[in-house]
């Protein structure tokens, strides 16, 4: 896969069952470059933590969003979209930290919606009784911070539709500057 001119690093970010890992790899497809998840990144303490319906702090979260900081900018040459809660500006911070060039999708949805979806996946260690704490902690994006919001209850064509050209925009503007 080869990466096109002004490769972009794209978070795309907000809580569970927000749609993160199936935005951001057809995301990634759609820009043609590589997707990865950050829900792999985790140690097994972490997703342990989480599967036992204990939210994790700052401390837990602060070894693994520096490995998925170093993801990003390991990938500043060939472009990258990783699917990362991300919830407060403090861990976009850190992701900023080690790729500058960063720009974050934010997927919001309703409360509804999001506990509707968090209740018929089998396959995830996140539990529907973390939500409350997910989005209790949840920043959204300031306009400050490079990206966009989009309304995660929309079609995925809708929602690339928004952001591929957004992103390939914010990204060249960044690497102008």
């Amino acid at each position: 896969m080869s990466a096109p001119a002004h490769a972009p690093l794209v978070v795309v970010m907000g809580v569970s069952g927000c749609g993160k890992s199936t935005v951001g790899a057809a995301l990634a497809d759609r820009l043609r470059i590589p997707f990865q998840d950050a829900d792999d990144l985790h140690p097994d303490t972490n997703i342990d933590k989480m599967a036992r319906g204990i939210p994790l702090t700052d401390d837990d979260r602060a070894p693994w969003l520096a490995t998925v900081g170093r993801e990003l900018a390991q990938s500043e040459s060939t472009g990258l979209v990783i699917a990362c809660s991300a919830l407060r500006t403090a861990y976009r911070d850190i992701l900023r930290a080690h790729a500058a060039n960063v720009v974050f999708v934010h997927l919001a949805a309703t409360r509804n919606v999001l506990a509707a979806r968090m209740m018929v996946r089998s396959a995830h260690f996140m539990p529907l009784s973390l939500l409350e704490s997910q989005l209790a902690t949840l920043e959204p994006l300031s306009p400050q911070e490079n990206g966009l919001t989009a309304d995660a209850d929309q079609s995925i064509e809708r929602i690339l539709g928004i952001a591929e050209p957004a992103i390939r925009a914010l990204a060249a503007e960044k690497e102008l500057s």
